[in-house]
């Protein structure tokens, strides 16, 4: 039986280990910028090439679970496989933008996995630093919480 590629998007989804909130890990990122074929990008790091990077690559996101629950998402520009001491990684290179999403409780794993587009949860707005903190809409924890509920 043939092997059946699809270049639909897929997306990965993966724990932001030791990120407080969506503005940690955006300055976590903004300090590992770098170009990348005439864009700006930035990177995450993993110790596998996904094997499905033609849907990653054609519309794919990664969302990133922050304290258990997924919180934004960023746009795949490419994948590079570097050598290191502790042997081979990939270098997950990702659009620098990051998108919040309707936060969505998720649990705790190592690496990452494949997230199906049908339940990824929908976008909300762009995430502007400069506009965090003086932010008036309600914190993403609590949101969740009243969604979880059925209350919104």
């Amino acid at each position: 039986m043939a092997k059946i590629i699809s270049n639909d998007p897929i997306h990965l989804i993966k724990l932001a280990v030791g990120v407080d909130d969506v503005g940690h890990l955006h300055a976590l990122q903004s300090s590992r910028l770098f170009d990348f074929d005439g864009a700006l990008a930035t990177c995450a790091w993993t110790r596998r090439k996904p094997t499905r990077d033609g849907g990653l690559l054609n519309g794919g996101s990664i969302y990133w679970i922050i304290k258990g629950r997924i919180q934004a998402r960023q746009a795949f520009l490419g994948f590079e496989m570097e050598d290191t001491d502790e042997g081979p990684y990939c270098r997950l290179v990702l659009d620098p933008a990051l998108m919040l999403v309707a936060a969505m409780p998720h649990r705790a794993f190592q690496g990452w996995r494949y997230l199906d587009p049908a339940k990824a949860p929908p976008d909300l707005r762009f995430f502007d630093p400069d506009l965090a903190a003086e932010d008036d809409e309600m914190p993403a924890d609590l949101a969740a919480q009243l969604r979880d509920a059925g209350l919104i």
